[in-house]
């Protein structure tokens, strides 16, 4: 029944996706829901000039906000087992997986990361578009992650009374207070990693390799519940990756990049294997340190840099990679950093 529990979602969840494409896709080209320019100031203040010619925005005409549908067909699909587990009896109440200790808390930061991230990705196409910021500023961005962290830090340390992570070949840590600091710690990090939305079928393969494994740990660890919103997402995510493939009919943008980083997070904590989470998402490690390297690089170094361009995948595109062999080579290190993890939390 676990089993059942959690593919049944699953696969609604991306039959959702897939016929609400569609509706949205014609709701956002009808709107031209896209970048209006490239961005031509880099973060540090520079001149992008690298970065307008591999994203070419304002030729693409490539709508934004595609996480949309990853988040949406996850609620619709929640909602669907929610409801329909008050009027049939035991049968569906067997497959709904919204309970307070595992899925409650992921629920709220994937809800409240889209809407933040929807926001941003709303300025970020119409007249109110800024050239460096994208929509609203990184300082705005960052200060919604923090105070959603803290949130969830509170949510864990006083409601579900959570201090305790999981030290690969060493043993359970009781963090106490501490907990509440690393948590938002990790959760600004992570969130950094959402740069690596820019390929096509780039961010939906990676994000949906990454859940697997938490879903996987958290099914072996017992927390069905968990797992199987983990593979709703995935659901989603694959649905997603339909649309997304090249030629892509839309960018997952912020609102799924925000969303699905946060929420990440949240699922690593439940599940205590957050030490393991910088080997599962190493995709979105190395995305986020190469940009980081950049930036210090350039600010350190008399404006040397150490990559091409950064984040790391669009270095490689710089190299002359085609944007198909980068995106698979990125799936293929994604398949066995994700596997490496599960073993490491099976075994230590």
């Amino acid at each position: 029944m676990d089993i059942v529990k959690i593919f049944v979602p699953t696969t609604i969840a991306f039959i959702i996706g897939i016929l609400i494409t569609p509706i949205l896709s014609g709701y956002l080209y009808r709107n031209k829901m896209w970048k209006k320019k490239s961005v031509v100031v880099a973060t540090d203040g520079g001149v992008a000039t690298l970065t307008q010619k591999l994203h070419n925005d304002e030729e693409k005409k490539t709508p934004r906000m595609g996480g949309i549908l990853i988040w949406l067909s996850a609620l619709i699909t929640i909602a669907i087992f929610f409801f329909a587990s008050m009027f049939d009896g035991p049968t569906l109440a067997k497959l709904n997986f919204l309970s307070r200790n595992q899925t409650w808390l992921p629920l709220f930061t994937l809800i409240l990361g889209a809407l933040v991230g929807l926001v941003d990705d709303y300025f970020s196409v119409t007249e109110r578009y800024d050239q460096k910021a994208g929509g609203l500023s990184s300082k705005k961005r960052l200060l919604a992650v923090f105070i959603i962290s803290l949130i969830g830090a509170w949510w864990f340390y006083s409601k579900l009374e959570v201090t305790e992570i999981i030290i690969p070949f060493v043993g359970i840590w009781d963090a106490g207070f501490l907990f509440i600091f690393f948590f938002i710690i990790v959760m600004l990090g992570t969130y950094s990693g959402g740069v690596i939305d820019g390929l096509d079928g780039l961010s939906g393969g990676v994000f949906s390799i990454i859940f697997s494994a938490y879903g996987a740990i958290a099914f072996l660890g017992n927390q069905i519940d968990l797992a199987a919103f983990c593979f709703v997402l995935v659901g989603g995510l694959l649905a997603f990756l339909w649309f997304n493939i090249p030629p892509a009919r839309f960018y997952m943008s912020e609102t799924g990049t925000m969303s699905l980083t946060i929420t990440l997070v949240v699922v690593a904590f439940l599940t205590k294997q957050v030490l393991i989470l910088p080997i599962i998402a190493f995709p979105l490690v190395v995305s986020s340190g190469s940009s980081i390297i950049q930036l210090l690089s350039k600010k350190f170094r008399n404006g040397k840099k150490v990559f091409l361009v950064a984040p790391l995948h669009h270095h490689f595109q710089a190299l002359g990679w085609p944007a198909t062999k980068v995106v698979m080579r990125y799936w293929v290190a994604g398949i066995i950093f994700a596997a490496l993890g599960i073993i490491i939390a099976l075994i230590g």
